[in-house]
């Protein structure tokens, strides 16, 4: 296991912006005496183009790290970047621009919406801003995660796994900086998981797509090219291509 986490250098020298970058992160929840740090001084760049798992044990961070990424917190100090673009101090309009435009989401729940069509929950967010669909890159995204036949299907009408894909194909639609994925196999069985695992890994390796995903599984994080170790609000490793095992040995140092 690697010992060393890798920090972005300061803002001057960068010569090509990694995806997204967080500078000294902090974050806490309470006040005086019940106040609890989820944040400390957190410093880290995900390299564009890959797919980075973070990982550690209850309480550790993690998600606390993924929604400041993301622009749905907001961090007490320190600043973030999304391709290149400093998101701290936006307002919300601003940063509900910035999520509809530059990044995309893979949660848990699938959140689709139930009376749409897989084609019109696909193209949903684009729908909404009022923009076109590139109608090539639609066709690529939804041959690359086998949904022609299920277009015209409803989400009841599509088993768990495929209405990931349908999730992950929303997200890809819009060519984002990057895709935040929020345990995103946890509602599936082993075999969907993989599937979307793998997809997700395709969408990495072949299309250039920068994935960061928040997991607890050992599994899902084998898929990724690198695992970002997180404990007690701090970083305090990573491991580059993982396997199961050794993201098993890590935590298991961790005390997850």
């Amino acid at each position: 296991m690697t010992t060393s986490v890798q920090l972005p250098q300061s803002g001057n020298s960068i010569t090509a912006p990694s995806a997204v970058e967080a500078f000294s992160l902090s974050k806490g929840y309470g006040r005086a005496d019940t106040r609890v740090m989820a944040l400390r001084n957190v410093s880290v760049s995900f390299e564009t183009g890959k797919f980075t798992a973070i990982m550690g044990p209850s309480g550790s961070g993690k998600s606390t790290l993924m929604h400041c990424l993301a622009g749905l917190d907001t961090a007490d100090e320190g600043r973030i970047t999304v391709g290149g673009t400093e998101i701290t101090g936006l307002n919300d309009k601003q940063l509900t621009t910035l999520r509809r435009e530059r990044i995309g989401f893979v949660f848990q729940a699938f959140n689709l919406v139930p009376t749409l069509t897989a084609e019109q929950n696909i193209t949903l967010p684009l729908a909404l801003a009022g923009a076109k669909t590139d109608a090539m890159w639609f066709t690529e995204v939804v041959a690359t995660l086998g949904l022609k036949d299920r277009l015209s299907h409803r989400p009841h009408e599509l088993s768990g796994g495929q209405q990931q894909r349908v999730a992950v194909a929303r997200a890809l639609l819009t060519r984002p900086d990057v895709i935040f994925g929020d345990e995103p196999t946890g509602n599936l069985d082993s075999k969907s998981g993989g599937e979307v695992l793998a997809l997700l890994r395709r969408s990495s390796r072949e299309m250039g797509q920068t994935i960061i995903m928040v997991t607890h599984d050992p599994v899902a994080a084998s898929y990724a090219d690198r695992v970002v170790l997180m404990s007690d609000g701090g970083l305090v490793g990573e491991l580059r291509n993982p396997t199961t095992e050794s993201v098993l040995v890590a935590l298991g140092k961790l005390g997850a």
